[in-house]
């Protein structure tokens, strides 16, 4: 369990801080409690709140990126269901859900990047190494919580969870949009100075793109970075 306050806007940063306790000095202007907490099965309607508003089926579902079209064994299944039997199956949980209120209001996406096809394959975002980091596949935010700090709780919660669970690292791939404001249908991969803020390391500009820009890939390393 994580628990922050919520400041008044997400894009407030500070490059030069670092590590996990940076997250919470990102954090720092008291008004409304803000709670993020695992995706378990007993959570499941508030990820459908979060991720199901474009239909039963409709939407991402968080799953495109993780390349999975199936259990093994077992026959296809649509997004929802998937999501599900990977909520069903962690640790690690598929997501984080952010609560202000009690309301679930972001998600964050993560799977270790190794156990991930899509994304353990991909040409246009390399592996850097074989090590099962803990990589972010996107955040969802739901209109009305947006530029609230709630991006910023989610990743600051996926590290802590990461360091606890005993992986390597969390990696993501960010774009980097130089201040300007970008559609939040593009920035589900993330804003890079979030990631800067909190002591994450740009590794490589990859060819992969978003909102037309080019995807960081980002990683903060528990131990010595890979030589």
């Amino acid at each position: 369990m994580y628990r922050v306050t919520v400041p008044g806007s997400d894009s407030q940063t500070n490059p030069g801080n670092r590590a996990v306790d940076t997250m919470t000095r990102l954090l720092p202007s008291p008004s409304t409690e803000l709670e993020v907490l695992p995706a378990t099965a007993d959570r499941w309607p508030d990820v459908e709140v979060l991720l199901g508003g474009d239909g039963a089926d409709r939407g991402c579902w968080c799953q495109p990126w993780r390349g999975l079209a199936r259990l093994p064994g077992k026959a296809p299944l649509t997004r929802p269901e998937m999501l599900r039997a990977q909520v069903e199956a962690g640790p690690p949980p598929p997501g984080f859900i952010a609560y202000l209120d009690g309301e679930p209001v972001g998600w964050c996406g993560v799977s270790v990047r190794t156990a991930t096809p899509r994304l353990d394959r991909s040409r246009v975002i390399p592996a850097i190494d074989d090590l099962p980091v803990w990589a972010i596949g996107c955040f969802r935010i739901r209109v009305g919580y947006r530029r609230r700090g709630v991006a910023r709780a989610l990743l600051a919660h996926v590290v802590e969870a990461a360091r606890a669970a005993g992986a390597p690292g969390v990696e993501a791939y960010p774009v980097d949009p130089g201040g300007r404001r970008i559609d939040a249908g593009f920035a589900y991969v993330g804003i890079a100075s979030i990631f800067d803020a909190a002591g994450f390391r740009r590794v490589l500009l990859t060819t992969a793109r978003s909102a037309g820009l080019p995807r960081w890939l980002v990683r903060l390393d528990f131990g010595p970075p890979p030589a």
